[in-house]
């Protein structure tokens, strides 16, 4: 995604640590996030002159990186610059921590016992535990240097955006055994290639293989990424003459929605014109993980945005974007300007986050989270249980943390800024509030879940808890009951 920025305001230095109560707040000066003035009517939005972007007031957080101390904000600051310093495979991937981690590693202090890594101490423990970890996961290795500055490589275990991307192998971090690569079932929901139709009225458009970083626990891994050790991809290429059978079955059946991060105008420009296509998002992860396009004036892809919403909106039509945001450490002053920028063109934002172990499951990070993405007019719109997926059996949570979210945040944020917590369950089952579960055995993690289903019949769906969060000997029995299934 690409868009360019600048906020034509007089002087808003960061003021002190200080809560919207004005009670003092223990928290670190890197996460601290702070909303930028709303311009008067009128305001005419133009690229920001180099200048503006001085030392005094934002940081440049990707001098950190030893490789990158030199780089400029103008060159950082490029959407080419980005993809061309994206840090792709297993080998550039090494490369990269040998010339960042420190020589000694400090030991994992936040995970639960049954998961904490005790056994890497040194940065050579560190890089074979990796290397190991990429041999056996489903997601390939892709990070754009903006992720890549933000991580705490000072403390690489415990940092929550490294957890997210780049895996770590350990004997304790074993798969559920009701852990597929296609979790939603969406490929019995494909009529054609590319086209997901699972629900009767929305329809997903995949657009392409391909996303600006690669999470471990994305619930697409079967297609999503390159080709790793463990999984062959199934590919869809961005290209008109791949996407020609999904338009036709969208032009006769009428499913309104779609979702789609490339190619936008051509993709836009066909759904505006297909009469029973009323609402269409726009999924990206681009900016949480690659916010400098929003504010690159060289590059096109959010004044695209901008035009389809505005188009959308003359045919009587919603245009939104949905970004994935997980942990407050992952907006920057970047973010900030980017998401500013839609905010003043009146683009709809809404952030899907995914609940991950070790990473936002606490009640003041998603706190945090919250706050961050209500004060740059994102809404924080779901936050997903985790998927049951291969080699994120360690990042997923159980039910009993969702729920516990749920019941603490509300009263802490204004209420149309609570995020719903949701389950989305495979096949027909459909995306379900966590707090409609009708039974849940904490002892064995075994959560039931029944629903009108999507074409109107009853369906009951099971969630599973990580193995992790149980008893050993009752994740031996887990374990025994799901062989048998």
């Amino acid at each position: 995604m690409s868009l360019r920025l600048a906020l034509q305001v007089r002087s808003w230095r960061r003021p002190p640590v200080i809560t919207r109560d004005n009670s003092r707040r223990t928290i670190s000066k890197s996460s601290i996030r702070w909303a930028k003035p709303v311009p008067t009517a009128g305001h005419v939005f133009s690229p920001p002159p180099v200048a503006w972007y001085s030392d005094e007031r934002e940081e440049h957080y990707w001098k950190k990186i030893p490789r990158w101390k030199h780089v400029t904000v103008e060159q950082f600051l490029s959407h080419k610059w980005q993809m061309g310093n994206t840090v792709q495979g297993a080998a550039a991937l090494v490369e990269f921590l040998s010339s960042i981690l420190p020589a000694t590693i400090p030991p994992q202090g936040d995970m639960e016992p049954s998961l904490r890594i005790t056994d890497i101490h040194t940065r050579e423990d560190f890089i074979a535990r990796v290397k190991a970890g990429i041999q056996k996961a489903p997601m390939a290795i892709r990070l754009s240097p903006h992720i890549l500055s933000v991580v705490n490589w000072s403390d690489p275990l415990n940092d929550p955006i490294r957890r997210q991307f780049i895996p770590v192998s350990s004997p304790l971090n074993i798969d559920h055994p009701m852990a597929v690569l296609d979790p939603m079932h969406e490929d019995e929901y494909s009529p054609v290639n590319g086209l997901i139709h699972r629900y009767p009225d929305r329809a997903l458009f995949l657009a392409t293989s391909v996303c600006p970083v690669y999470c471990r626990f994305c619930f697409r891994s079967y297609t999503v990424g390159t080709e790793t050790e463990s999984v062959k991809k199934k590919k869809f290429i961005p290209h008109p003459k791949k996407w020609a059978p999904r338009f036709e079955y969208i032009e006769k059946t009428p499913s309104p929605g779609t979702s789609s991060s490339l190619e936008l105008r051509y993709i836009g420009e066909r759904l505006v014109e297909i009469p029973h296509i009323r609402r269409f998002r726009f999924a990206s992860k681009g900016l949480g993980v690659s916010p400098i396009r929003l504010i690159d004036p060289n590059d096109t892809w959010t004044d695209t945005v901008i035009e389809l919403d505005r188009r959308a909106r003359k045919a009587g039509k919603h245009v939104c974007i949905h970004t994935h945001i997980n942990h407050p450490n992952e907006i920057t002053w970047v973010t900030r300007r980017g998401a500013q920028r839609l905010y003043e063109a009146g683009v709809t934002v809404r952030n899907q986050s995914v609940l991950l172990n070790g990473v936002n499951n606490g009640l003041e990070t998603m706190t945090e989270l919250v706050h961050a993405l209500g004060d740059i007019n994102i809404q924080p719109y779901y936050v997903y249980q985790g998927d049951i997926v291969p080699g994120a059996e360690d990042l997923r949570t159980p039910l009993s943390h969702g729920l516990y979210l749920e019941r603490h945040i509300r009263g802490r944020i204004a209420g149309f800024y609570v995020p719903n917590f949701i389950l989305d369950l495979p096949a027909e089952g459909g995306k379900r509030l966590i707090r409609s579960v009708e039974n849940y055995d904490r002892r064995i993690g075994l959560a039931t879940f029944s629903a009108p289903g999507l074409k109107g019949e009853p369906t009951e769906m099971q969630y599973w808890d990580p193995l992790w969060s149980l008893e050993p000997d009752t994740r031996e029995e887990v374990l025994e009951r799901c062989k048998r299934k």
